[in-house]
């Protein structure tokens, strides 16, 4: 016997079975919002090069692609387009017949029971490859972006969206689109904010995805310097009085902190965005043999429940599932 006393903490680490116990965060399926990029032509299932298993599809291509996600359990999903051309306005943007229109509907009429959250923003729409309307000196330009950022939210609810988010990073944007939703009577439609969103290195692979680098500039006029925390309070806090329903931190597993103190003084659910170049570094690494997939992505995700996320937006979001299905 020691002749000194101590808390015997491992008592609770002692089987699996006790550990399965006592465990405070679980990941589900449900907790998963996988994100699809959509294409203009016929028989596009193109890989991403720099993020390895996720891939551009055609619409004539993106049934096999719904039924796999139908077939793991998995609830969600979220649509970014990559229109046929891009124009100054980002007509493609709001267009009836856009990509993800189209997208929207064609997987509620397929799979009505799935919920399809659609990306609101211009970028991928306007050769400029910026979130709003550009002007000829190269400024981008808050309140005129407005209205086309409100439209496009409003298109992609008659097209039968569940959920609309913002991802642009303009002033007023979640005030304009709750009122045009509103307005049109879709007043049951959530707006899912990307309410905290840094002008980050970690998107990288995304701009690749989506065709969406910026021409010019950089997006620091309106994207949060990755240095400041109390400023995303602010940022939470504008969304939220003006009717975001959901509060998204992007990018997630760098920005930990930033999702507990979210969830720490909003009670509405709490988004993790684990962005592209947090995927591709762990699939990269895989790949080489330096590290275990499966170990570190499960890892990553109860790091996200963890920090107090809700909801986990992610391209591993299959392979949670299957990891889940094999009883991880």
């Amino acid at each position: 016997m020691h002749p000194f006393e101590f808390n015997r903490h491992r008592r609770l680490r002692r089987s699996a079975g006790i550990r399965a116990m006592v465990r405070e965060h679980h990941v589900s399926v449900d907790d998963m919002l996988y994100p699809i990029f959509v294409v203009e032509g016929e028989n596009v299932k193109h890989e991403i090069p720099s993020m390895p298993g996720v891939y551009h599809f055609s619409l004539d291509m993106l049934k096999k692609e719904m039924d796999e996600v139908v077939e793991l359990g998995l609830k969600s999903v979220i649509l970014f387009g990559i229109p046929g051309h891009k124009d100054e306005h980002s007509s493609q943007a709001y267009a009836h017949n856009g990509i993800v229109q189209r997208a929207i509907r064609q997987i509620k009429e397929q799979y009505p029971h799935i919920v399809v959250v659609t990306d609101v923003c211009l970028c991928q729409y306007n050769p400029a490859g910026h979130c709003g309307i550009v002007d000829e000196h190269e400024c981008v330009l808050n309140d005129p972006s407005l209205e086309l950022i409100a439209r496009t939210a409003l298109s992609h609810a008659f097209a039968g969206a569940d959920i609309v988010a913002p991802s642009d990073m303009m002033d007023g944007r979640i005030a304009a689109i709750r009122h045009i939703l509103d307005e049109n009577d879709f007043h049951d439609i959530p707006i899912m904010s990307y309410a905290v969103k840094y002008a980050s290195a970690y998107y990288g692979p995304f701009r690749e995805a989506a065709h969406s680098a910026p021409a010019f500039g950089d997006r620091k006029t309106y994207q949060m310097d990755p240095a400041n925390g109390r400023e995303a309070l602010r940022e939470a806090a504008s969304d939220f009085a003006e009717g975001a329903d959901m509060l998204m931190v992007k990018p997630g597993l760098a920005y930990l902190d930033i999702i507990r103190q979210l969830r720490d003084r909003y009670d509405v659910p709490i988004v993790a965005y684990n962005v592209s170049a947090e995927y591709a570094m762990v699939k990269a690494a895989a790949q080489n043999g330096w590290v275990d997939e499966r170990s570190i992505v499960m890892e990553t995700m109860v790091s996200f429940k963890r920090a107090g996320a809700d909801i986990i937006m992610t391209y591993f979001a299959k392979d949670v599932a299957r990891y889940l299905k094999e009883g991880y």
